[in-house]
């Protein structure tokens, strides 16, 4: 028989005893998941070496060039770096609107003739710029002008680009009377120009600035008389009278910094070396 509980006292407490029972040695599987992934990065790696020893070097080469990211520009409105002739490459595209523009297509950049067709064409025109390349580096006065030159092939032929800059001139001011460095940089293009053959045509090219009241001259006859002074001084480094097809001034019409028509670099001589 139960003893009695007084009034006052409290009921005897009950105590439950819950034992959980962990499986030990596999730690949950999680093992098991980072077991195989490093399975297939294995497998990955193994199956890129078995590609890359299949495959010919040309067709890794292809590869590399395909995952290679895009060149950003790495200079106004061109792309280049800054080596010799300012990095512009050949097939590199007028970055200013004219009639000698192109539009980047192979059938635009390589010339064709008779003769012997693109690839011909296309070795002397690499063989001109090394020449050109040869008698700059040589010479340590052209070495600092070639920021100042850039090579371009357009619909009529190769395009070499004479430009002024901030710290360089072609012509003295306002005149056409040829500078010293400028006269020894024409003598190196006379050079490298001169065994390749074909017609050539000389532009000339101003900035926007305008000329004082009262002067007679204008960006006409300025750069039409620094096209035929350009034209004179090659044809006493020797070249002969029968290739020049044009001499031209075209005045500003045809910026090569057209944000900026006074910009000193849309001051310039274009001599272009036709296809045939």
């Amino acid at each position: 028989m139960a003893a009695k509980r007084g009034k006052n006292e409290l009921p005897t407490p009950i105590i439950v005893k819950k034992i959980t029972i962990v499986e030990g040695g596999h730690h949950g599987g999680a093992w098991k998941v980072a077991y195989a992934d490093f399975v297939t990065a294995m497998m990955a790696f193994f199956l890129l070496m078995w590609l890359l020893g299949a495959t010919t070097e040309k067709q890794r080469k292809g590869l590399a060039d395909y995952f290679t990211p895009t060149l950003v520009k790495l200079k106004e409105q061109s792309a280049g770096a800054n080596g010799l002739l300012g990095g512009a490459s050949i097939t590199d595209v007028d970055n200013y609107p004219n009639r000698q523009g192109q539009t980047g297509t192979k059938s635009l950049t390589i010339p064709r003739d008779a003769s012997g067709g693109p690839r011909e064409a296309a070795n002397h025109v690499t063989k001109m710029r090394e020449r050109l390349e040869k008698a700059m580096a040589e010479d340590r006065k052209l070495r600092k002008l070639a920021r100042n030159m850039r090579m371009v092939m357009t619909k009529e032929g190769v395009r070499l680009d004479l430009v002024d800059d901030a710290n360089f001139s072609m012509f003295h001011l306002g005149t056409t009377v040829l500078t010293s460095d400028a006269r020894a940089l024409i003598s190196a293009i006379g050079q490298a120009v001169g065994p390749v053959g074909g017609g050539l045509v000389v532009r000339g090219h101003t900035d926007s600035l305008p000329w004082k009241p009262g002067t007679q001259a204008n960006n006409w006859s300025l750069s039409a008389g620094r096209a035929e002074a350009t034209h004179q001084e090659l044809a006493r480094r020797g070249i002969a009278e029968r290739r020049f097809t044009r001499i031209e001034g075209v005045a500003d019409r045809e910026p090569l910094i057209a944000d900026n028509p006074q910009d000193p670099r849309n001051r310039r001589i274009s001599i272009t070396i036709l296809n045939n």
